[in-house]
């Protein structure tokens, strides 16, 4: 969310992509330096990678780190001017030459490409696949825009927010994925979603006969913020004379020192003075001191609100002057000398991988399933199935995110506004950050690309944005029979198949696995890292007569700073069929009854099971008693119990249990937003409701999402359905995550119960 006037250098153009920008180099011009006491030649770096079919990209975050990418195939390299340490997926190597930097150019040993370039290991083959699920590719995006072009309703102020595939029938899709013979052909129809200004227009192309089949305006509502949006508000800031006079008050006397954060106004009903139908974003701002880490220099107090039609401020809030935090708080670990020593940690398949890739197709052990990128989402795990004793059972149709807020609870006029709904709202598949071999992955993760389009309609390809690997997950199960005196054990290890992806929205970094487990579980694990969005105040410690104010609705984790309490509440969509589609949610709770039988106890535990038939009464908080399943009743095991899967919404972390909103009733953003107060939601099945949120909740007035779609109340008992899963934490903050955030995770699981006939993994090697 944060752009600012000095990322601009080295002429990177912002305005037609949203993570990969290219960076020009002028002239081949060669120098002279010193490496370990002899003289060496140093040369361009654009003239270094000639005849390698390299390229030199950079992308949205590390333009602030000052980060130079270059990508070879399945190598990413990344240097930093002015230091001998490059990382090569993720490792880092010493060159005999520091990179320098001289007038914007970039400058590098002559035997640069000899040390980035060693002979790599062989690396892991993704075999060609194809899949009535994948994602356009990028001849497809662009056949698109070409359509578009054609059609005469294109224009170049046209901004896209989406060009995806429309998804095809789901029986077609599930007939196809159960068939052997694959003989169903399936038309490839793109649907975008585009800005023309304010005005939200949706469309189809059918590429087979590249022509244009619908183009509607969407009147009512606000589209999601686009990269054009966050140089908009870093000019309009900077031109505006009251914005420059506030800062002045602060003794802030370059504008250009200051960072924006573009942020959605949510909506009050005009109680916050500002006209519904206006495009408008808020802007808080933080001081670049040059010490790595604006985040930790709030300039608290002042709000400026701009109309992205007129590119101007039309609105300065000044609630007085806090002098802006000074101190050093860099992230990077620069003030600690002495780093920890640490011993290598090998993690090697010396007879290759378990699991096999074709196209966006992954199959390990029993599990088959299709994996794709979405522009709003991130990854979408469809067609998930469990091969049972030779038979492909059916588990879930499509897994995602469904979408994700982030509230604060202060009401001060920086705070009150903000709650993210960062996946509607900004985009966070459009946000994926790249993934490093060894720190953000294991060294044994597969790393695959996604390929998008950008604002402009553009296919762009995001390097390393999703990976999967293999890890020990404990044993699986463990008996040593001591009884019969022949101590023998038996036990096995469990493994886990991950799919990581991280997503980076402004201060915070979202990492999202996907498990997989041999015995046919499920998990989804949420981690939270980045940099806390702290606040300006005048309290140093709390001892000053002051804390008592400043930390009413935050903490105090340094002098002047306070983290905010906030949540993290996250959505997910999952279309399970068990074993089939017509699914019924069942409840089972276990209680204490008094003994009727006989014997000496008093007590005796039974458990009641529960049918639950509509979609209103399936809207509930997690209550960790109840047992929650999604039944197939027209199925059974050997021993006639329903096939099923458990629904486990849980939490963990520093809150342990699933919560909902910290809102009354009648507070707006409870209004727009029902998903983030309830754990557990069931909807019959419709292709067109993809967002917990509502497809367009940027400024919207009402729930146009799960609220919406279950207004009707419709019968969910042997149907068709979804489930919604709501988890998350509420973030009370401590010094501990300040100023780098170490990863908070959160958890959710889908459980098989009595799906299958007994333990699904007796078939596991005793090593």
């Amino acid at each position: 969310m944060v752009m600012m006037k000095n990322c601009l250098k080295h002429a990177i153009i912002i305005t037609t992509v949203l993570l990969f920008l290219f960076a020009p180099f002028s002239s081949i011009v060669n120098h002279r330096a010193f490496a370990h006491g002899g003289e060496v030649e140093v040369v361009e770096l654009e003239s270094a990678l000639e005849g390698t079919d390299a390229t030199i990209k950079s992308n949205f975050w590390s333009i602030f780190t000052n980060t130079t990418t270059i990508e070879k195939d399945d190598t990413v390299i990344k240097i930093k001017p002015n230091s001998n340490i490059v990382t090569v997926n993720g490792k880092e190597i010493e060159l005999e030459t520091p990179v320098t930097e001289k007038e914007g150019k970039i400058f590098v040993s002559h035997h640069f490409i000899n040390e980035v370039f060693p002979e790599l290991e062989q690396t892991f083959q993704i075999e060609k696949g194809d899949h009535p699920l994948d994602p356009l590719t990028p001849k497809e995006i662009e056949n698109t825009v070409s359509v578009l072009k054609k059609s005469g309703k294109y224009k170049e102020s046209l901004r896209f927010t989406e060009i995806t595939l429309k998804l095809p029938e789901k029986k077609k899709v599930w007939d196809w994925t159960l068939s052997n013979e694959k003989k169903e052909t399936f038309a490839r129809i793109a649907e975008f979603i585009a800005l023309d200004g304010k005005q939200v227009i949706e469309g189809e192309v059918d590429l087979s006969i590249k022509k244009l089949v619908s183009w509607n305006k969407i009147d009512g509502v606000h589209g999601m913020v686009i990269i054009d949006d966050f140089a908009t508000v870093q000019t309009a800031i900077e031109s505006s004379e009251e914005y420059i006079k506030a800062l002045k008050k602060r003794d802030i006397e370059d504008v250009k020192k200051v960072v924006t954060t573009p942020l959605t106004v949510g909506y009050f009903d005009g109680e916050d003075g500002l006209e519904h139908e206006q495009r408008l974003l808020k802007v808080v701002s933080y001081l670049n001191t040059g010490d790595g880490n604006f985040w930790a220099h709030p300039i608290e107090n002042l709000v400026a609100t701009v109309d992205l039609e007129q590119k101007k401020v039309i609105k300065v809030e000044d609630e007085g002057v806090i002098p802006v935090p000074m101190q050093l708080n860099a992230y990077d670990g620069r003030d600690y000398k002495d780093k920890v020593e640490v011993k290598p940690l090998n993690l090697t398949e010396p007879d290759g991988k378990n699991y096999e890739i074709k196209g966006n197709t992954i199959s390990w052990q029993e599990w088959d399933f299709h994996l794709r990128m979405d522009t709003r989402v991130g990854p979408v795990l469809s067609t998930v199935t469990y091969n049972d004793e030779g038979k492909k059972r059916k588990i879930m149709y499509e897994g995602s995110l469904g979408g994700m807020i982030v509230p604060y609870g202060d009401p001060d006029v920086g705070w009150y506004f903000k709650s993210y709904l960062d996946a509607g709202d900004y985009g966070m598949g459009q946000l994926t950050a790249p993934l490093e071999k060894g720190t953000d992955v294991p060294e044994n993760a597969v790393l695959l690309d996604a390929t998008i389009a950008d604002n402009a309609g553009k296919p762009y390809t995001i390097k390393n944005a999703m990976a999967v690997f293999e890890r020990y997950a404990g044993p699986e199960y463990k008996h040593a029979d001591l009884a019969t005196f022949t101590e023998e054990n038996q036990s096995r290890e469990r493994r886990e198949l991950v799919m990581r992806w991280v997503s980076t929205i402004g201060n915070y970094d979202y990492i999202f696995d996907w498990v997989l487990s041999q015995n046919g579980t499920i998990k989804i694990d949420v981690g939270a890292s980045g940099i806390e969005a702290v606040k300006g105040v005048k309290t140093k410690t709390m001892h000053d007569e002051t804390a008592k104010e400043d930390t009413k609705y935050g903490t105090l984790l340094d002098n002047n700073i306070v983290g905010t309490t906030h949540q993290h509440i996250y959505n997910f969509r999952l279309d399970l069929d068990v074993d089939g589609e017509d699914n019924t949610l069942t409840e089972i709770n276990p209680i204490v009854e008094e003994n009727k039988d006989g014997g000496p106890r008093k007590s005796v535990m039974v458990t009641e099971q529960k049918t639950v038939t509509t979609e209103q009464e399936a809207i509930q908080k997690f209550d960790p008693s109840t047992i929650r399943l999604l039944s197939n009743y027209n199925k059974e095991n050997k021993v006639g119990n329903p096939v099923s899967y458990q629904i486990i919404p849980f939490a963990g972390g520093t809150h342990p249990i699933a919560k909902g909103a910290l809102f009354s009733e009648d507070d707006w953003l409870l209004n727009r937003v029902n998903f983030m107060d309830k754990q557990i939601w069931v909807t019959n099945y419709d292709p067109n409701e993809r967002y917990p949120e509502g497809k367009y909740p940027n400024r919207s007035k009402t729930d146009t999402g799960l609220k919406q779609y279950t207004a009707d109340n419709s019968s969910i008992e042997n149907t068709d359905n979804v489930v919604w899963m709501t988890t998350g934490a509420t973030h009370v903050a401590r010094a501990e995550e300040w100023p780098m955030m170490p990863t908070e995770w959160v958890h959710a699981m889908l459980k098989p119960w009595n799906f299958f006939d007994r333990t699904p993994t007796l078939d596991l090697p005793k090593k």
